[in-house]
């Protein structure tokens, strides 16, 4: 049985990857970015890609699919920003609710920053299940850290998911027991690629997962790897996040090597045949957005489950 959904502001389709690998067809696409939905074409020329404001979108044409997803903007609710919340012009959440009432459909499940369960907050995350419950849907709230999931990183996310009741009571979150490599064995092979003879043991050396990657913001100047405490964590693992390397380090190389974009994407979840259109910022900057694909598919697998043996016992 094959499962459709919408998904908002998909970036370079990180949770798109992760729902199609738990079986979720889309059959639309909405997001702002011309780089991003470039890749997003270059990779799956079949997914209907909708360029533009999310605020701007229709979701009437797509009333009945079964899931509507998305990564909504993390700047009002990021510990990293002022925390405006709903007085933040780049605050969604309004829209989304406007689009499940418009689109009707039997899931949603939205990715945030974990900022948005502080208490700061809880009237907003209270008017949200509010809203929904109105429209007929159960809620929930659950804090997933990436490297539970296999990613070789903590990167801790927020997972807003609301199901149709008759379906609701189906829906488990995934079980997060599984974790990510260390940077060094997932990297060793990247590293090594050009020849340099220090690959080994630079792979020994880094042997934890990464910290959250970072730099994704639109008002960052360049890639690198984030503030001042994100490049000392990094250092610690033996790679100078001060910048992105065009290329793996060639031999004779001394010091700490840089992150290429294709080992920033590994460590993000993406699979190696995924491309990125545009320069090395914009490249980088659509990977430090990105929901890590296996997490959006241990979700998302459980919102199939829920979906599909609510049918089963129908039928």
């Amino acid at each position: 049985m094959e499962l459709t959904s919408v998904e908002m502001c998909a970036g370079a389709g990180g949770q798109a990857l992760g729902l199609e690998a738990a079986g979720f067809h889309h059959v639309g696409l909405v997001e702002n970015d011309p780089k991003a939905c470039l890749t997003l074409r270059w990779n799956r020329p079949q997914w209907d890609v909708h360029e533009g404001d999310l605020r701007e979108f229709s979701g009437r044409p797509f009333r009945g699919i079964d899931l509507l997803a998305g990564g909504l903007p993390c700047p009002p609710f990021s510990k990293a920003g002022k925390q405006l919340g709903d007085k933040d012009e780049r605050n969604l959440f309004p829209t989304a609710i406007r689009l499940v009432e418009e689109i009707q459909p039997k899931a949603v499940m939205i990715e945030n920053v974990r900022g948005i369960l502080d208490s700061v907050f809880e009237d907003y995350r209270e008017y949200i299940a509010k809203s929904l419950d109105a429209l007929g849907y159960a809620t929930s709230w659950k804090l997933l850290n990436a490297s539970d999931y296999g990613v070789s990183q903590l990167r801790p996310r927020v997972v807003f998911v609301a199901l149709k009741r008759c379906y609701a009571e189906r829906f488990v979150w995934p079980a997060g027991n599984r974790d990510g490599a260390t940077v060094g064995k997932l990297l060793h092979d990247l590293m090594a690629a050009e020849g340099w003879e220090g690959a080994a043991t630079w792979a020994e050396q880094a042997n934890d997962i990464a910290p959250t990657l970072v730099g994704g913001s639109l008002k960052h100047g360049g890639p690198d790897l984030g503030p001042t405490r994100a490049r000392r964590a990094w250092a610690t693992l033996g790679v100078d996040g001060s910048g992105i390397a065009n290329s793996a380090p060639a031999p004779g190389f001394i010091g700490m090597p840089k992150l290429t974009v294709r080992m920033a994407a590994r460590v993000q979840g993406f699979p190696d045949e995924w491309d990125f259109v545009g320069g090395k910022t914009a490249q980088y900057r659509q990977i430090g957005n990105a929901f890590p694909p296996p997490v959006a598919t241990a979700v998302a697998t459980q919102v199939a489950y829920a979906l599909s043996a609510r049918q089963l016992v129908s039928a």
